[in-house]
């Protein structure tokens, strides 16, 4: 039994079925996907429709990132912000454009059901951006931050590879938890395109969305996989801004 982790796919679902080959999960594998499902590529509903089929078969984790709450808003109450269009929401508009009720339905069921964050049985956190109280996810006073925070992955970055755990001068904040996995700040904007680990925060965000493939992990081992690299398999489209 393994714990795999992916990170964010921004519809990119040619490269998610690749790397789902490449790693060959088993049916009593458990896969925590980091949210941001949709905007950036042209196969928002074919992803989403391929997660759904993909939980009946493995146990599967979907968090929620801001990506897939900008899509249900828009879903549900027609919200089309002109930031969200620029930065993938106009790809998802028109991979939507056209589906039957059902569909729609079906998917509106997916995103609702959407979890905040994942806390597994040995203290790793699962969440898709970050949290900001010190105190932990329980505790925490704005829900969004779970899917918008950027501080959280700051803080890591910027913390001297002299301070660990036990150091006094450690943030209280990571000390809640033995690891935490994270997406939402593409680790393309540090010069990297693999999963990469500052203090105790994994990043799995490797810049599907721009021109860099779409990673997972194995929690315990740290082995990796990834795809091709995403925008290879869009080879007429941009992509996010």
């Amino acid at each position: 039994m393994k714990t795999l982790v992916i990170g964010d796919i921004h519809s990119g679902f040619l490269a998610l079925k690749q790397l789902l080959l490449r790693i060959e999960p088993q049916e009593d594998d458990t896969i925590i996907f980091l949210g941001d499902y949709v905007d950036g590529w042209s196969d928002a509903v074919e992803t989403v429709s391929f997660l759904i089929d993909l939980s009946k078969v493995y146990n599967c984790i979907f968090l929620r990132g801001n990506h897939d709450e900008l899509v249900y808003n828009w879903l549900l109450k027609g919200e089309d912000k002109p930031m969200w269009l620029a930065h993938g929401g106009e790809a998802s508009k028109s991979s939507y454009q056209g589906r039957n009720k059902e569909l729609l339905e079906e998917h509106m069921n997916f995103y609702e059901n959407l979890q905040n964050y994942y806390l597994d049985k040995k203290n790793r956190l699962f969440v898709h951006a970050g949290f900001t109280n010190l105190k932990g996810v329980h505790y925490e006073y704005f829900p969004k931050m779970f899917y918008w925070d950027r501080t959280l992955w700051e803080l890591a970055l910027a913390l001297d590879s002299s301070i660990g755990p036990g150091h006094h001068s450690y943030p209280e904040r990571l000390k809640n938890y033995s690891e935490i996995y994270i997406g939402h700040t593409p680790l393309t904007r540090i010069n990297k395109i693999e999963p990469y680990c500052a203090a105790n925060v994994w990043n799995l965000d490797t810049g599907a969305a721009f021109k860099g493939p779409l990673s997972a992990m194995d929690v315990e081992t740290k082995e990796t996989w990834q795809s091709d690299p995403v925008h290879l398999f869009y080879p007429t489209e941009k992509g996010r801004n």
